[in-house]
């Protein structure tokens, strides 16, 4: 079975193959360490956190390199030391720790490298002289820039022609720039923000752009080019088009990564999140208090929740979808708990699991196969039962963990109890259902049955109506 990644630089799925099967490496931009990571940066880090353990599998730990950065110089950063009145060494550090114990109870592994932004200022300036040297960046008024239309290719990742990127762009108005569209590489520090010596003949200390950081970092760290780039959707233009272009530019290659991969936009219950909204919401906040106003998450319920979303499309982030993944970790608990499976950690998910991770990471197809294994299961299928532990343990959940903090209750009925959150919802959607039915509008109807089937829900119709909804066992 071969691995099928979609490219967002060419718009197409294809077979991924690295440069070196030794050495294979993939970029991906981590945090601004100035405030808790909220919920959108969790799907990036849980995404290819999912994809980091595929490639270990298929090529082996020690063959794989992920890198993923910490940005520990910005704006932000400087303006939430002040206003917090603490130095930004101090800042930069307890965020750092912040997110780093987040993303550990998301059941996220540690990157190979975590290369900080201040610690890369030595490299960021070799290829800045490197672009001034071949003409594609210049320096003016203390500032260097790069000049975007001394590459003829800029804007190939994000499909925008230099017209539409002046015309639509949020651009800097300088009298110094050559052309609006160029960007800064270097900037001369304000008194009180960070300042290192500048490079190409500046006399005053200055500090880098946010983009030549991940140039530099990725350049250091994995090479000239290497096999992939990873981020958010939002991050396509400007931050990776202008990273291609520092880096194509100063080490005169086709490309920068062969593959670009970006997860899509995240909304809160169908809201863009925001603070004026008053939807913005924190991973530290779903994790430790009742961030959703009924209850605290577990970082696994958080996981299978972002999962069961694959990773290119839109993701509207729910309690409702939080309450359906708690109950399946509930229900996949209890059927483990009934086998007593156990495993080494070195075998394969099941066949048709991996199929679907292989498919450019289909999560949603591998969780769907994951159910077809618990219902198996149930019947004592201890073969079964084991390729679903595998299944789960390698989409990053704890099964041991899950066992411990999801103990089922059964009923005298036989079914397991349904989660008293989730009680009210499911009988709406059962009425909703039966309404559907009423109203012939079965493709509707079955929308909803499948909707309850994947949290383990089973409907038993009859010709007096559709009895109370059970969980299988």
């Amino acid at each position: 079975m071969e691995l099928k990644l979609y490219d967002t630089l060419t718009r197409e799925k294809r077979v991924f193959e690295p440069l070196d099967r030794n050495r294979v490496r993939m970029y991906v931009c981590g945090p601004t360490v100035y405030d808790f990571a909220h919920i959108g940066n969790a799907r990036p880090v849980i995404v290819f956190d999912v994809l980091f353990r595929l490639l270990r599998h298929l090529y082996g730990t020690e063959h794989v390199v992920y890198v993923r950065n910490i940005t520990d110089v910005d704006d932000k950063i400087n303006a939430r030391a002040a206003e917090r009145g603490i130095p930004i060494r101090e800042l930069t550090e307890a965020t750092y720790q912040d997110f780093k114990e987040d993303v550990t109870a998301l059941g996220c592994l540690a990157p190979t490298v975590e290369p900080r932004a201040t610690e890369h200022i030595e490299e960021m300036k070799s290829l800045i002289e490197r672009l001034v040297k071949s003409e594609n960046a210049y320096v003016a008024d203390g500032h260097v820039l790069f000049h975007v239309p001394s590459m003829p290719e800029y804007g190939k990742l994000s499909k925008r022609s230099l017209d539409e990127l002046i015309a639509g762009a949020r651009v800097d108005v300088a009298p110094y720039k050559s052309d609006p569209t160029d960007f800064v590489l270097w900037k001369p520090s304000k008194p009180g923000e960070p300042s290192w010596p500048s490079p190409a003949g500046i006399a005053v200390p200055g500090r880098p752009g946010w983009h030549i950081e991940c140039s530099a970092m990725a350049w250091k760290h994995l090479g000239e080019t290497f096999d992939l780039h990873g981020g958010g959707i939002d991050l396509v233009f400007p931050h990776h088009e202008n990273e291609i272009a520092q880096s194509r530019c100063a080490f005169h290659t086709p490309v920068m990564a062969r593959t670009w991969m970006h997860n899509g936009f995240l909304q809160v219950e169908g809201e863009k999140m925001a603070k004026s909204v008053g939807n913005f919401v924190t991973i530290r906040e779903l994790l430790q208090t009742d961030g959703f106003g009924r209850r605290q998450w577990t970082g696994a319920e958080l996981r299978l929740a972002m999962l069961r979303t694959q990773y290119r499309q839109p993701i509207d982030w729910t309690t409702r979808g939080l309450r359906e993944s708690s109950q399946i970790l509930r229900n996949w608990a209890n059927v483990l708990e009934q086998n007593q499976t156990s495993y080494a950690s070195t075998e394969s998910p099941a066949p048709m699991v991996m199929q679907a991770l292989l498919d450019d990471l289909n999560t949603p197809m591998a969780i769907a196969e994951m159910h077809k294994l618990s219902n198996e299961a149930r019947g004592n299928d201890l073969k079964a039962a084991q390729a679903l532990h595998q299944s789960i343990e390698f989409i990053g959940i704890d099964v041991r963990h899950l066992i411990s903090s999801h103990q089922a209750t059964e009923l005298e009925s036989g079914a397991l109890e349904l989660l008293p959150e989730l009680k009210d919802e499911v009988s709406s959607m059962v009425a909703a259902r039966s309404a559907a039915r009423k109203a012939r509008n079965f493709a509707e109807a079955d929308r909803i049955r499948d909707q309850l089937a994947m949290m383990d829900i089973e409907l038993v119709d009859h010709k007096d109506g559709t009895t109370t909804p059970r969980i299988k066992r």
